[in-house]
């Protein structure tokens, strides 16, 4: 198949997916998971503003490992990843696949707001905040449980097959290495980004396979 045959599949594949319902379902979800962190951000941000405190917990793995300043390295390998996510879905035409990633994410966006004030404590001890210039994709440094970096990451690789998934799993690996060293998030954060990234797409993968255009 030659360029321009593909660029024009790919173009019909798209207008597809925007004539489908399912699309626009996932990208409600989607905002709603958004709107869900930003307010759970804010509600944490105003509750430390009224001069509370939020607890810091004791972690087995930080308590022993050293601090190393690398916050950047988590957001810039975040952002890498989603970017290998949308080769991935060019390139083996995923894209009717859109609508159902989408949900699945919005799903983990919308249980990560909600967790995120049911569990809300405090930043690791040496936590110096996100010195990226994506400033931890929020305005605060805010909200642990779980792990948005590690859990959409994760999520990414699920989504993905072949040499792509191994790729983007690696990156995964640097953001959970950096998250620790920087103090990111606790252990439980991290592990429970993978659980809940796993649990969704297993769930998925039996109730939602409609959002995947045919």
């Amino acid at each position: 198949m030659n360029f321009k045959s593909k660029k024009k599949e790919i173009i019909n594949d798209f207008k597809v997916v925007l004539k489908s319902k399912y699309f626009y379902i996932s990208l409600v979800i989607l905002a709603i998971g958004v709107s869900i962190n930003i307010l759970s951000q804010i509600y944490l941000h105003n509750v430390l503003s009224t001069g509370k405190s939020l607890p810091i917990l004791s972690d087995l793995i930080l308590d022993n490992i050293p601090y190393l300043e690398i916050s950047w390295m988590y957001d810039t390998f975040s952002a890498i990843a989603f970017i290998f996510t949308a080769i991935y879905v060019i390139h083996k035409r995923k894209i009717k696949s859109l609508p159902y990633f989408i949900f699945l994410f919005g799903i983990f966006m919308v249980l990560r707001g909600v967790f995120v004030i049911l569990t809300p404590f405090g930043n690791p001890v040496d936590f110096k905040g996100s010195k990226s210039i994506f400033n931890g994709f929020a305005k605060y440094d805010l909200g642990l449980y779980p792990s948005g970096h590690t859990g959409s990451t994760f999520l990414y690789a699920l989504f993905a097959k072949g040499i792509y998934r191994w790729i983007i799993g690696f990156f995964c690996l640097i953001i959970i290495i950096s998250l620790f060293l920087a103090r990111g998030h606790y252990s439980i954060d991290i592990i429970s980004g993978i659980l809940f990234s796993y649990a969704i797409y297993c769930f998925g993968k039996k109730y939602l396979t409609m959002f995947k255009i045919k």
